[in-house]
């Protein structure tokens, strides 16, 4: 770890809910960190080369995209559906749509990973839940060469899939109830021995989108606890990052040597945080995975 590291503020966009970062190393001289704004229904890029963000809007909101395996765009989680879509100078194009889980009136798609073998994973949440809200709507899916399945449910808020270096391990959370999940996940992607891994409280707010880097640390957001913690595999807190905004949605790593974590956060809800809703990114001593792609 890097003592002291220090928190930069990248962009001051106020992102009204700021989700899905995205690291794209091909894209610009240097890379490009995607990420969306849902409730603003836009996605965003910014460029590491040039320090501009730049941003398209979008006819649906959009929760999370993920790189296809054969170059050809992205497979994104609109609040409704899944699409193919393609991202150019001239903004983002829907191509073609995906076979869509049949979820409850009032429910939305909320984040996504793929593991190492090309497989989706992502979940679903009630639209208008708050990060405490009632629990048992949402779901945790797999979409993979097979097809479409409904890998658990009774999710409050379903949020941040992220699988270990390994690949024998998937963790998922219930934000609504500040619960961490882990998954013994099989080489054929069959998951199995759920636990409940970490678990929130009080001034810690609730835990959010996360990433694993290349060590093994889980990496995750504190909704409304305003920092990033990197928790050891065995559950161990080993490191917090404190930023200054409250609403911390997510983070992934990228930069052309993956050592960099950039954190999305949100401005809804708070007007008097100067820099809620910004993208940050910091140094924190540690190499992430290069983002997975998924295969169609």
């Amino acid at each position: 770890m890097v003592e002291g590291a220090v928190v930069q503020c990248v962009w001051r966009g106020r992102a009204q809910l700021g989700e899905g970062p995205l690291w794209c190393p091909g894209r610009g001289e240097a890379g490009q960190l995607l990420f969306v704004d849902i409730i603003r229904r836009s996605l965003h890029a910014h460029d590491v080369a040039s320090g501009t963000t730049r941003g398209w809007p979008l006819e649906e909101a959009c929760c999370w995209l993920v790189p296809r395996a054969d170059g050809d765009g992205f497979i994104a989680g609109f609040a409704s559906r899944l699409v193919h879509l393609r991202l150019d100078e001239s903004g983002a194009r829907i191509v073609g749509d995906w076979a869509t889980p049949d979820e409850p009136a009032g429910n939305r798609f909320n984040d996504a990973a793929v593991d190492a073998r090309g497989r989706l994973w992502f979940g679903s949440m009630k639209e208008d839940a708050s990060k405490s809200g009632e629990p048992g709507r949402g779901s945790l899916y797999c979409l993979d060469g097979a097809g479409l399945r409904r890998v658990d449910h009774g999710y409050g808020v379903a949020n941040g899939p992220a699988v270990s270096p390994d690949g024998r391990t998937l963790y998922h959370s219930d934000t609504a109830a500040g619960i961490v999940y882990a998954f013994d996940l099989s080489p054929d992607g069959e998951l199995s021995g759920r636990r409940e891994h970490l678990r929130f409280h009080g001034t810690q707010g609730y835990p959010d989108g996360m990433t694993c880097d290349a060590e093994g640390g889980l990496w995750v957001a504190h909704w409304g606890g305003g920092r990033v913690s990197r928790f050891l595999p065995d559950g161990t807190l080993d490191e917090t990052l404190l930023l200054p905004a409250s609403r911390v949605t997510s983070c992934t790593f990228g930069g052309p040597e993956l050592n960099q974590l950039y954190i999305t956060t949100a401005a809804d809800g708070r007007d008097q945080e100067a820099l809620a809703g910004g993208l940050f990114r910091v140094d924190p001593g540690v190499r992430g995975l290069a983002s997975s792609m998924f295969i169609p």
